[in-house]
Parts: C-alpha cells; sequence; structure tokens
C-alpha cells in the first residue's frame, strides 16, 4: 500500500479498561478520584514551594517544577477518559489524538529530565557542598529546566509529524485508556519501519541517557556519603536522597513495567494495567513521598494556611463594618 496523509481518518476508538457496563462506575471513580489527589497533592507542593522564601532553593525550585508537570501529565490523558466512561463514548478524533499523543510524550519526558536534573542536584550539594551556591546558581537552575522543555518540545513534536505521514483503516480501535505512541503506531496500515527506527533511537537516547545520569550521579553520592566517617553524617547525607530516589524507583520501576508487558502482545489489558502505574499512581504519590517526611514543607504548609485563616475572618470583618 501506497503511504498516504490520514485524510480518511476522522477518528479512533479507545478501548479503556472494560467494556462491561456494570463495572463503568467503578472505574469512574476510582480514576476521579486518584486525579483529584493528583492534582490536590501536586498544587499544595507549589503553593508551599512559592509561598516561603526558605525553601526558594534549587531543590524545591526542581520540585515545584515536578509537580507541576505530573499535574499536566495527568491531565492529558485522565479528564479524557472520566468523559468517556461517563457518556459510555470512546471515540477520540483525529486531532484529539494526535494532540494527546504531542502532550503525552512532551511531559513524560518531561518528568525524566526533572528527575534527572533533581539527580545532578543531589550529586552537587553531597559531593561538592562548599561550591553548592556557585554551582546551582539561579541561571543554571532556568538553564536546565529550560532546556528539558526545548529538548522535550522537540522530540514529541517530530514522533507526531512521523505518526501524521502514516495510513489507518477507518475506525481505529486502539487498545488502551489514550493515544499512546506505540499504540498507534503498531495500528498503521503503511509502513512504520521509520517510526519504529525512530522510537527506538529516541528511547535509547532520551530514556537511557538520563537513566545514565541519575545512576552516575549516585554512585558518586554513595561513594561519597561512605566516605563520611560519623553515622549522623551519613544518614543526614542520606536522608536527603531518600525522597527522590523513591520517586526515581517507582517512575523507571513502571516504566520498565510497560515496556515488559508490550512484550506480550496478547496481553493488552497487562499493558493498560502497567500504563497506569506511571500515569496516575505515581503523581499522585509523589507529592506523598516529598512531603511525608519533609519538615519544611509541613511548615510552609501550616503557615501558608495559617496565614489564609486569620486573613479570612479578617476580610469579614472590614466587610461587615465597611458594608
Amino acid at each position: 500500500m501506497t503511504l498516504r496523509n490520514i485524510t480518511g481518518v476522522s477518528e479512533f476508538l479507545l478501548l479503556g479498561f472494560s467494556e462491561k457496563p456494570e463495572l463503568q462506575p467503578f472505574i469512574f471513580g476510582i480514576f476521579l478520584s486518584m486525579y483529584l489527589i493528583t492534582v490536590f497533592g501536586n498544587l499544595l507542593i507549589i503553593l508551599a514551594v512559592s509561598s516561603d522564601s526558605h525553601l526558594h532553593t534549587p531543590m524545591y525550585f526542581f520540585l515545584s517544577n515536578l509537580s507541576f508537570v505530573d499535574i499536566c501529565f495527568t491531565s492529558t490523558t485522565i479528564p479524557k477518559m472520566l468523559a468517556n466512561t461517563q457518556t459510555e463514548n470512546n471515540v477520540i478524533t483525529h486531532a484529539g489524538c494526535i494532540t494527546q499523543m504531542y502532550f503525552f510524550l512532551l511531559l513524560v519526558g518531561l518528568d525524566d529530565f526533572l528527575l534527572t536534573v533533581m539527580a545532578y542536584d543531589r550529586f552537587v550539594a553531597i559531593c561538592h557542598p562548599l561550591h553548592y551556591r556557585v554551582i546551582m546558581n539561579p541561571q543554571l537552575c532556568g538553564l536546565l529546566v529550560l532546556l528539558s522543555w526545548i529538548i522535550n518540545n522537540l522530540h514529541s513534536l517530530l514522533q507526531t509529524l512521523m505518526v501524521l505521514r502514516l495510513s489507518f483503516y477507518n475506525k481505529v480501535k486502539i487498545p488502551h485508556y489514550f493515544c499512546e505512541l506505540n499504540q498507534v503506531v503498531k495500528l498503521a496500515c503503511s509502513d512504520t519501519f521509520l517510526n519504529d527506527a525512530v522510537m527506538g533511537f529516541a528511547a535509547a537516547l532520551l530514556g537511557g541517557g538520563p537513566l545514565a545520569g541519575i545512576l552516575y550521579s549516585y554512585s558518586k553520592i554513595v561513594s561519597s556519603i561512605r566516605r563520611i566517617t560519623s553515622a549522623q553524617g551519613k544518614y543526614k547525607a542520606f536522608s536527603t536522597c531518600v525522597s527522590h530516589l523513591s520517586v526515581v524507583s517507582l517512575f523507571y520501576c513502571t516504566s520498565i513495567g510497560v515496556y515488559l508487558s508490550s512484550a506480550n502482545t496478547h496481553s493488552s489489558h497487562s499493558r493498560v494495567f502497567a500504563s497506569v502505574m506511571y500515569t496516575v499512581v505515581t503523581p499522585m504519590m509523589n507529592p506523598f513521598i516529598y512531603s511525608l517526611r519533609n519538615k519544611n514543607i509541613h511548615r510552609a504548609l501550616k503557615a501558608f494556611f495559617g496565614t489564609i485563616a486569620i486573613k479570612g475572618p479578617l476580610a469579614f470583618g472590614w466587610r461587615r463594618t465597611h458594608g
């Protein structure tokens, strides 16, 4: 079949988790709850960092960026899935599918890059503490985040343009709850060799590269911690990395799980549920992981809500006096 643009395909069908009507309310309730927790939890992190001047440091700057990306990340897929579940209409337009694919690739890549930048920040803080403020200056922090956005924008744009060159049969059924790149390419009726090559190269470069950076940073961190003589010093140095290590482990373990499940072509449901782990569960867990043991976040949130509690009655009293 000769290549042609997707002019005959105006919509795709997202098969989701289950077609059984009796399961739809349960699925809707579970994912709505997880989505609201994700948005609320990450918003709290952003509010805490922005409202407390003591948290205006590189580590918390990157953490607030990660929280913002996680909110956008889940908002790319979950609201559409919830709408489909509620209306029992699994259709997504061709334009909507391409748009969703673009933002999904952009934001999952940003998650990966920000975790790498945060690992570098911990490396500098532990291995070069005397030069930390000089190395991790505001200009470098802003540049690292900007480069992450630029690189992942270019990557997601390339991948979506590559999909636009493919041909599809009408009424394509995607065995997923969102337009995942790999699943969409598999369903094309034209030659996908170039797409597969680009996806493989991008996965090695943009997936393997950040992972190698994280592993290198933590190998240096472990080596530096081992040279610390006091047990208290070792504990203090390691405790600053525990939250980040937990998030990195959760992100990469679930991503690898998706990759392994994709090798089994007869288990599309296992791939869908594996995808939930890094598209929904990981962004939902990040605020808990970073805030549960973080006294600075606790203090900032108490101060923030305390200020609101004080201002609320004062504003009400002012309105009654001048009303």
